[in-house]
């Protein structure tokens, strides 16, 4: 069984950041932005610990996770949830769990550990707009109205 699918695949290179949800083992959550994260395998989504003791304590404490990810613009993404531990640095495996985000770090941040979550499930995010007005409601609309909202300009392209 593919979890991890094209579709999930594209949306989360389209997102700038994921949000992963940790509990301690007294059931206080936690929600904490990262940057450096990626899609290892049809099962498994990797996330830098840079300065995550909190998650990395929680996780410690408690696996169970739940990572989401959307493109602002669009307003389309993806939630995740299972089990993560944590791949410590001087850990045989950690190489092979780092290589995509030490991709994306290069020298600029030093990866205290990877938080390795296997996905046990997979459930949409959609703005509320593409439920409730479907037959108004487009990516292209959505994309307008989010740089409407962030007053964000298009980019104009130069003809070569």
């Amino acid at each position: 069984m593919q979890t991890l699918n094209d579709a999930v695949r594209e949306a989360a290179r389209s997102s700038v950041l994921c949000w992963l949800a940790t509990v301690d083992a007294g059931g206080q959550p936690n929600v904490s932005p990262k940057e450096v994260w990626a899609i290892a395998d049809d099962q498994h989504v990797v996330v830098a610990h840079i300065a995550s003791p909190i998650s990395a304590r929680n996780i410690a404490q408690h696996s169970q996770v739940c990572l989401s990810f959307v493109d602002v613009f669009v307003q389309k993404g993806f939630k995740l949830i299972g089990n993560a531990r944590e791949v410590r640095a001087n850990d045989a495996e950690f190489t092979d769990w780092a290589e995509p985000l030490l991709a994306m770090v290069g020298q600029r941040f030093t990866i205290q550990s990877v938080l390795v979550i296997q996905v046990q499930s997979v459930a949409a995010i959609v703005a509320p707009s593409y439920r409730f007005y479907p037959h108004d409601t487009t990516e292209a609309s959505q994309v307008a109205s989010g740089m409407r909202a962030y007053n964000v300009q298009a980019v104009k392209k130069e003809k070569p």
